[in-house]
Parts: structure tokens; sequence; C-alpha cells
């Protein structure tokens, strides 16, 4: 069958195609050459800025627009290389001879891939995709998405809401608050996620700049090769490799985005079982089903397919991050394979993060259930009944409260200001105790 968005084998590139579209820029097959390209023409212009050889300004923009105007057509051409060559990276050098022939500098097309290897190429045309991937789709993504949940935590700042510990009722919250914990861990992982660095291997076939000093000794190629690395590309080159990147700070960014996920997960499976407890309602949208047999259904889809692209997720990275930094001697062919997959995991996560913009569109606040549920609670005002009479110097203040309250059923009210009322304190502290609602039992966070 022809390819289509109902053939294609993987739903990323099928049923969800429309929500991961944006990052064929970054991580399809075309996204890969047209990198590789980049970084080429870039190494090409450095050596002529070195002064290795004279390149005259036309032929310089002849390659600058190579890599501004690069398309389908110069993907498929270099693809026809491929079929020839059997190699990949030999396609693009094959192919950008073409590109100095046309610009009437071919006595230089040798100092087209001048003394590299392969990886020199892929150890840098990958990790500034993924640079360009993470700074312009899925960091401001994951951004939006905490200015999201930070706006429902300012607008729910004061709602009073129980607590739950073990799921049993415990010292109430603010529901602004408990919004509060997941910006605050988004936070602080986006800060570590910035400390790590782009990291690229460039220094020949096995990381010592051989062929590179032989043919020109005189040259400081180490200085050379963190300049073009750094000052051209915007990476980190590691000064030790073997005839790859050794990909620590890859899968250090995988695992940041691992641990991501798993706040993202917490956050679907705390809003999931809210609605569970009919403390949000969902919006609905004419014409759509919740069931396909129960008519009254609206299941809180959104939440459910952000979990599960998560896992998925999580699932992809947690063999990538693992295996990457592995390989025997100086180098072995695996991470080739598992280099190509890397958008996977970010196309299930940006499912996700859009999944989870759409659910928390809909949620509807329903104050009244939140309500009531403190009402039918009164048992965990018994904490700071027993926390002041301690202060009072009450004698066993925890103890008579627990025999009060634990495992009892029939705790409301009346009952705790009958219990106030037993104790032998002044007039004035019984005030203050029966003062105590678990609506005002809220405690204290900062503002925010």
């Amino acid at each position: 069958m022809e390819l289509n968005n109902l053939t294609a084998i993987s739903p990323i590139d099928g049923r969800y195609r429309s929500k991961t579209s944006q990052l064929d820029e970054f991580f399809s097959e075309y996204a890969l050459i047209k990198y590789r390209v980049l970084i080429e023409i870039q190494y090409f212009l450095f050596l002529a800025d070195q002064r290795f050889f004279k390149l005259p300004a036309k032929a310089r923009q002849h390659l600058t627009n190579v890599i501004e105007e690069f398309n389908i057509d110069d993907a498929t051409r270099i693809k026809q290389l491929e079929a020839v060559t059997n190699h990949d990276v030999k396609a693009v050098e094959y192919f950008l001879k073409e590109q100095v022939e046309k610009a009437g500098i071919g006595h230089l097309k040798e100092w087209i891939h001048f003394g590299l290897t392969s990886q020199d190429i892929n150890n840098t045309a990958i990790p500034l995709s993924w640079k360009h991937a993470m700074e312009h789709d899925y960091l401001p993504a994951l951004m939006n998405l905490k200015n999201t949940i930070y706006q429902l935590a300012l607008q729910w700042k004061n709602i009073p809401m129980l607590a739950k510990t073990h799921g049993q009722p415990a010292s109430p919250t603010k529901l602004g608050k408990e919004f509060m914990v997941f910006v605050e861990r988004i936070d602080h992982q986006i800060a570590l996620f910035s400390h790590i660095p782009y990291a690229a291997k460039f220094g020949g076939a096995t990381g010592n700049f051989n062929a590179h000093k032989i043919a020109f000794p005189k040259k400081n190629w180490i200085e050379l090769g963190n300049l073009f690395v750094e000052e051209s590309l915007g990476l980190q080159r590691m000064q030790f490799t073997t005839q790859i990147e050794h990909y620590d700070s890859l899968a250090a960014h995988f695992d940041n985005i691992k641990r991501i996920n798993n706040i993202l997960i917490d956050l679907c499976r705390d809003i999931w079982t809210y609605i569970s407890m009919d403390y949000f309602k969902q919006q609905t949208k004419k014409g759509e089903v919740g069931s396909s047999a129960m008519p009254h259904k609206v299941n809180p889809i959104d939440f459910e397919n952000a979990e599960g692209n998560l896992g998925l997720a999580n699932g992809i990275l947690e063999n990538i991050s693992s295996k990457l930094p592995i390989s025997r001697l100086q180098r072995d062919l695996t991470d080739s394979t598992v280099l190509r997959n890397i958008g996977v995991p970010m196309a299930h996560i940006s499912i996700s993060i859009q999944s989870l913009q759409k659910g928390l569109s809909k949620l509807i606040l329903n104050e009244v259930a939140i309500k009531n549920d403190l009402e039918n609670n009164w048992a965990v005002v018994a904490e700071a009944i027993q926390t002041i009479l301690r202060r009072e110097n009450y004698p066993n203040p925890y103890e008579a409260l627990k025999q009060l309250t634990r495992g009892k059923s029939q705790i409301n009210k009346q009952t705790i200001h009958a219990f106030i009322n037993g104790l032998k304190i002044t007039a004035v502290l019984k005030k203050e105790l029966k003062s105590i609602t678990p609506a005002n039992y809220t405690g204290v966070n900062p503002e925010f």
C-alpha cells in the first residue's frame, strides 16, 4: 500500500501525524541529511577562513545558498548517490563535490570532508539537530505546559481541599498549591537540563586528528577543532574520544527528560483521580462520544493518552540512554542504529504534552464536591487540636484524639465540638479550638 496516515506502521507517523509533523525538521532522514550537509559546508568554509585555501566570494555564496535552500530534491539526489556508494556520509561528500563543481571551484573539491571520518559529521550533525529540537520545540512546549499549570494554580490558589495520603483523608491543603508542586518540579528539572552540554566529537578516524596532523604538522589541530565545533556550531567539543562521541551528555539529557516525563505522569494520575472523585468536571464537545455503550460517560482520555505516551517515551529513552555510552573498543556500529530513533520518544512526548494541554483546558472545578468532602471529614482537625493542646501542656492529647477519631465513621462538627466542651481547659482555649474547621486548617505556603 502507498504510505499515508492510514497505512503508516507507527501511529506517530499515522494517527498522530498532525501532532508530530513539526519534528521532521529535526529527526527525519531528510533532517539528518540536511544537518550533515550543513556541517560539511561549515567545515569547508571554516578551512577557507583559516587560510588553507582561497575561496571566491561568489563560490562562498553558492555554498551558503545550498544550506539555506536545501530541499527534498537535494536529499533525494544524496539518496541516489548512497544507492551507489552504500555509505550515507560519503554520499553527502559526493553531493557537495558536485556543488563545488557548479560553483566553479572544482579544483578545491578535495577540501570537502578533509581529514574527517563519517562520525565527525554524525557526531556534530546529530547533537546540533538535537540542540535545535530542544530549543525550538521541546523546551518551549514544556515551558508553555508549565505556564498553563501555573495559571491554574493561580486561579485555584485559595480553594481549600481535603488532602489524601495513602488514599485516606489527611490535613487539608489548597488546590492551587498542589498544582504549584508540579510547577516547581518542572522548573527544577529545566534548570538541571540547562547545565548539560550539547557535546560533540570532532577529531578524525580515532579522535587524534591523525590525518590532519600528518598533512599539516605545524597546525594546532586541537585548537582548530575546538574553534570550529564551539564557535561555528555552538556545541562543546569533547577532548578525548574514540571514533565516536561517548554520548554521556546525550544520555544525561535523556535521563533528565525521563524525570520530567515521570513528573508529568504523576500529574496525569493525580488529575485523573481528582476527576474520578468528582473534584473536576470536563467540558464536553457537541458530537463527541465518551463510550460506545454508556451515553453518560465523559472519560479523562486526554490524561490517559498523555500517560500512555509518556510511558512509551520513557521505555525508549531508558534503552537509548543505557546503550549509547557503551561501545566496543574504539567504536562499533550499534550507536548508529540507535541514534536514528531519538526522534521516536520525542514524538511520543510531543503527543503527550499536547494531550495534557487539551485536558487541562477542559477542566471545570466542582467546588461543591470539594467542599462536601471537607465537611464530611472533620476528623482531620484532630491533628490541629492535639497540637494546640501540646502547646498548652495538656496531658496525652494525641492519645485522646486518637481514641476519639481513629477508625470512626461518624466524626462531624458536633462530635469535635462535644469533645472540646469536655476538655478541662479555659473558655478562651475552647473558643480557639472551635474556630478550627477542615476548610481553614490549610497551613501556609510561599506566595506565588
